[in-house]
């Protein structure tokens, strides 16, 4: 397939946030400018593995998701496109990982499919609770607008109020903290990121929450995460802390639309 890479000098639609801010353009055929790109415009896809758990750029990961969602990219096409490319470059765990993402999604589409409304009940899937939950409502709000003790949380906070878009390292690990943490009901949390996510999916955000939440289909019961070591070893100079949390001073949250 032609090397056709992806435009990244994004013009400033955003208020005032820096060009370099990720901007995803709907439709089918940006969904699969995006593959192009990520595929063939750069090879990242042989370095997936590697470089997933990033928080700053474009291409540490493939960014499919929002197309995903909004039913511009099948997940299919996606799978028939590793295939290709495991043909005409190279196969290694890379591309498997890749797949293996998409089996994920079907997963918890299929435990959507088995529980029905039960994903969404305090519980989830278990019978009680695993974590006390006290949902103080300072506290919630200072985890939704991203004024917690933790820098790390704060700026993943922003980066979603800001661009819609949040890490999957980063979604893990405001999760962990809103719960774990903080005691914030997982399903007020879940909403949040409906409301603010571009890339909102029913199965997949629930099954994550549950997830974290310990009250999924996963028998280990704590699920928490060091959300400084967590920094330190993904965010070690900083960089991606001090640019969020920087551009959340600048456009900080409305309390009234905190809700």
């Amino acid at each position: 397939m032609p090397d056709e890479p992806l435009d990244l000098d994004i013009p400033d639609r955003m208020g005032g946030l820096p060009k370099t801010t990720m901007h995803f353009d709907g439709g089918a055929e940006a969904g699969m400018k995006r593959l192009r790109h990520y595929f063939w415009g750069t090879r990242a896809l042989s370095e997936y593995k590697k470089t997933r758990n990033g928080m700053m750029g474009w291409d540490y990961s493939s960014k499919f998701s929002p197309w995903l969602a909004w039913g511009c990219l099948s997940a299919r096409t996606i799978y028939h496109a590793v295939l290709d490319y495991e043909d005409d470059v190279e196969s290694n765990e890379s591309t498997y990982w890749l797949i293996f993402e998409l089996l994920w999604r079907d997963y918890f589409r299929f435990i959507a499919m088995q529980h029905g409304d039960r994903i969404w009940h305090e519980t989830g899937l278990k019978d009680a609770p695993r974590n006390p939950v006290t949902h103080h409502p300072l506290q919630w709000k200072d985890w939704c607008t991203g004024n917690t003790k933790s820098a790390y949380v704060n700026a993943n906070m922003h980066e979603l109020r800001l661009t819609g878009f949040m890490s999957n390292r980063g979604r893990q690990n405001v999760a962990s903290y809103a719960i774990h943490d903080m005691g914030l009901d997982w399903r007020e949390c879940a909403a949040w990121f409906e409301r603010w996510l571009i890339d909102f999916d029913p199965c997949s955000n629930t099954g994550n929450w549950l997830y974290v939440a310990g009250i999924g289909n996963d028998p280990r019961p704590q699920r928490k995460f060091d959300v400084d070591w967590q920094a330190e070893r993904y965010d070690p100079d900083g960089v991606f802390q001090r640019h969020w949390n920087r551009l959340g001073e600048k456009f900080p949250c409305d309390p009234d639309a905190v809700s």
